[in-house]
């Protein structure tokens, strides 16, 4: 208790204390983010705010600031703020305002990616389901409805941070903001409609007034004055679409994310360390690491479908909070020698140079006389030596050696100083505790189904408030059906848009199908045993997370969606699709 209190004690002093600090200042030029008339090389990384515990935070957010981060990035979870139409929620995992003053105590910026659409492998992208079913509605595109809900949780957010006082004009730790995510691929899609919703997304933004700037990653056409950014594996390459605005790299992916029944993504750290260090030189002034911390899936968040509970993601911090080695080391060094070389990275364009067939010079020179090199080795199999300004450096292969006097290397990205460590998992308490229970399957007479001809799509009728969907009818066969004399049993066929379907018959399990993350849609078609009479079908349908990206992902469905046939019969085929279905949520 008394750690709590001095913390809020803390939190509240800091906020009070900022409101009467001298007026601050975040633009940008062709060099870089300028805060408070300083050009930075920002040093960043995502730790997304509902995929840890608030007791968590303060340790994250510290190991971030030992392994060298100058900036905290995270998403806005739309669906986990505004579960339904007005009802606000902010509290526990939620609670995004603490989450940021904690940043802001340990002394680093943050970057709010307030969307309000997220992807993140989030359940919906970040979508409310209930936004689904506004009246005329179609997603991220030039339509009203749309819009309206979209900048009426823009304008909440903002002005919950102004608020609070939370930008950095204000004294505040947020010194960027991001709206939309990864839209350009859509727009491309889908011409002219895409191309208008961007031009007023970005509109929309810079109206809010700020006062930091506003970006939008993976869009060419970002309207001035927002700043266009990458995401990728890798981004040298990239050029914003204005010679005054800086290169910037929102997501520098650490790992990759896990899917149900997939391999556990890695990315070494040699790899990631190279990325930026070539980055750096190509004159990159902003890298964040998506993930830093990648944490978990908590209930029901993840999307897809198929996307696991953990999202370890292989980041710097894994899912436990714990420090990965080599990664975070090697990064955190990493991170100490381009701070070193801040002086001169910030001032000039680079000298670019040959230092053989596959190496290069890329030094950096200011007026005020810093000077920076970085040795490079694109060679994927050879070790090189290399002679830079008359002294002879050894380059091992696919690296980069980092001097920030010109002189001494300080730093290479092949090259491991970081310790290498292994985790054992050791049990603190007593073995769980575990029970069983056996259900009866319901059916189609049950008192509190929902009747309906025909066949329902699931999230019409869960709303995704569980994943579980009943698809409950009775089937009446004939005492003198032939399959009776023959042997042979009837075949069930049911066609269902996904994404896992458990089939009882007469209240037994007939047999279960799942999709996966390329295909959620499946098939079940068996052979199965039936009585003279009445048959009671129970079909329990499983959503594994909402999808999370593709054009108009809202029109996709989920659930039993039919044809369902029985073959076999007297008649032949018969096809139950229209008949009477009972619809039970659990």
């Amino acid at each position: 208790m008394w750690e709590k209190n001095m913390l809020t004690l803390m939190l509240w002093l800091l906020s009070s204390s900022w409101v009467f600090s001298v007026s601050a200042t975040v633009s940008y030029d062709s060099k870089a983010i300028i805060i408070n008339g300083r050009r930075m090389i920002l040093l960043s990384g995502s730790i997304h705010y509902p995929r840890s515990t608030p007791e968590m935070w303060p340790d994250l957010i510290a190991k971030a600031k030992e392994g060298g981060l100058d900036v905290i990035q995270t998403y806005v979870f739309w669906n986990g703020h505004e579960p339904s139409p007005g009802q606000y929620y902010f509290e526990d995992r939620y609670d995004l305002v603490r989450f940021i003053k904690l940043v802001q105590l340990a002394g680093l910026y943050v970057h709010l990616r307030i969307g309000p659409y997220v992807c993140a492998e989030w359940n919906f992208g970040g979508f409310p389901v209930w936004l689904k079913y506004v009246p005329g509605i179609a997603f991220r595109t030039d339509n009203g409805p749309f819009k309206a809900a979209m900048q009426k949780f823009t304008e909440k957010i903002v002005s919950m941070m102004k608020e609070e006082k939370l930008f950095e004009t204000q004294g505040g730790p947020i010194i960027m903001s991001q709206i939309e995510n990864e839209f350009g691929p859509v727009e491309w899609e889908i011409g002219a409609p895409g191309k208008a919703y961007t031009k007023w997304a970005a509109e929309m933004a810079v109206g809010l007034r700020t006062g930091v700037p506003w970006i939008m990653c993976k869009q060419d056409d970002a309207p001035d004055p927002v700043i266009n950014t990458c995401n990728g594996f890798y981004c040298e390459n990239f050029t914003p679409n204005a010679i005054y605005k800086p290169k910037m790299w929102t997501e520098n992916w650490t790992g990759w994310y896990t899917e149900f029944g997939g391999a556990v993504p890695t990315r070494p750290a040699e790899d990631i360390a190279f990325s930026v260090a070539r980055f750096i030189q190509n004159g990159g002034s902003f890298v964040n690491y998506y993930m830093y911390h990648g944490g978990t899936n908590f209930g029901r968040t993840a999307g897809g479908p198929f996307i696991a509970t953990s999202y370890d993601y292989d980041a710097p911090i894994d899912e436990y909070g714990l420090p990965r080695e080599p990664k975070w080391g090697h990064l955190r060094d990493l991170h100490k020698a381009i701070k070193l070389s801040e002086p001169a990275l910030v001032s000039a364009d680079p000298a670019v140079t040959s230092l053989g067939s596959n190496q290069e010079a890329h030094v950096f020179k200011s007026k005020s006389g810093a000077c920076t090199a970085f040795l490079a080795n694109y060679d994927t199999k050879y070790f090189v030596k290399v002679t830079f300004g008359n002294v002879q450096y050894d380059l091992p292969r696919w690296s980069i050696s980092i001097l920030p006097d010109c002189k001494t290397a300080v730093f290479n990205t092949a090259r491991l100083g970081a310790q290498s460590s292994q985790k054992k998992m050791i049990p603190v308490n007593s073995v769980f505790s575990w029970q069983s229970y056996n259900e009866e399957s319901p059916s189609a007479d049950d008192q509190d189904a929902t009747v309906n001809d025909g066949l329902w799509e699931q999230i019409y009728v869960t709303r995704d408030a569980s994943d579980y969907l009943w698809y409950m009818t009775d089937v009446n066969i004939d005492p003198n059906g032939g399959f009776f004399k023959s042997g042979l049993d009837p075949l069930l066929t049911i066609w269902s848009a996904g994404h896992a379907l458990h089939v009882f018959i007469n209240g037994k399990l007939s047999g279960t199908v799942y999709g996966g993350l390329e295909n959620p849609k499946l098939t079940f078609s068996n052979n199965v045993k039936l009585r003279a009479g009445i048959n009671k079908i129970s079909l329990l349908s499983v959503a594994v997370g909402l999808p999370n990206v593709g054009t108009h992902f809202e029109t996709w469905n989920a659930g039993v969606l039919g044809p369902v046939t029985l073959k076999g019969l007297n008649e032949g085929t018969r096809d139950l699709s229209n008949q009477k279905w009972s619809y039970k949520v659990c």
